[in-house]
């Protein structure tokens, strides 16, 4: 079966496709998430096990409230902390995102686990499953009121740096204790972003590529401040360029 796919255009017409995840990958993410919280409720069980021994009724609906908190909120923590994903969906490389390319929000990571419950019904999500076999964007009922979407995160080789960099000087080289701060306080993400923008940036109009590395320019300058003789006379694509040096060449070496 083909992989179904999931095209987004942007305001600078610039295309991006993600891979959709299937019901069958989904369901056993899913299957990983069901026996990591039924650990976490043994855990639970036993913490409470003197508990039982001072009162059987009260020891019981702490163990309801722990049951609901664990199984709903295990997701909510997950995919709000970890962008998108749980213990299932890192292993699987599998991603919540929402449905138009934006940021995800809290509260459709809300929605989309209140709804697990009818989602699972009537046994095995059979609800979820077939609503994700059916949907064009392989989505269960949670993710279609919710405005979101699983996605595969494919393992992408790691381009040739050095024919981004090659010939140029990189004036951040000069302060290592601040490249040390960078890499320390810049996550996968952004490195990811940055690197994207520079390898498609031809395919941007003048004025949106100038836009998009002015924006990307003030993100990375607040994240670490470089002295002036280090930033001034260069261009925001230039200091994008010297960041993403930083970043990717030092971690592969």
């Amino acid at each position: 079966m083909t992989a179904r796919m999931l095209r987004i255009r942007t305001p600078e017409g610039v295309v991006f496709s993600q891979t959709l995840a299937g019901p069958v990958v989904r369901f056993v993410a899913w299957f990983l998430d069901v026996l990591v919280i039924w650990i976490m409720l043994i855990a639970a069980g036993q913490a409470m096990g003197l508990l039982f021994l001072l009162s059987a009724d009260v020891a019981q609906a702490v163990y309801v409230l722990a049951y609901f908190v664990i199984s709903i909120g295990y997701g909510l923590f997950c995919e709000w902390f970890w962008r998108g994903q749980t213990v299932g969906k890192k292993i699987f490389r599998l991603r919540v995102v929402d449905a138009e390319g934006l940021k995800l929000r809290f509260h459709q990571i809300v929605i989309r686990n209140l709804l697990r419950g009818v989602d699972s019904l009537p046994f095995f999500y059979a609800v979820g499953g077939i609503a994700c076999w059916w949907s064009r964007r392989c989505q269960r009922l949670g993710d279609l009121a919710a405005g979101t979407i699983v996605v595969r995160m494919p393992v992408i080789a790691e381009p040739e740096i050095d024919a981004l960099v090659a010939g140029r000087f990189n004036s951040l080289r000069r302060y290592p204790h601040l490249e040390a701060r960078l890499r320390q306080r810049v996550g996968e993400e952004d490195a990811s972003l940055a690197l994207q923008a520079l390898l498609r940036r031809d395919d941007f109009d003048p004025m949106a590529r100038v836009e998009l590395f002015s924006e990307l320019s003030a993100h990375f300058r607040a994240k670490v401040a470089f002295p002036a003789e280090a930033t001034d006379g260069i261009s925001d694509e230039q200091y994008i360029r010297n960041v993403v040096d930083v970043l990717y060449r030092t971690r592969r070496g």
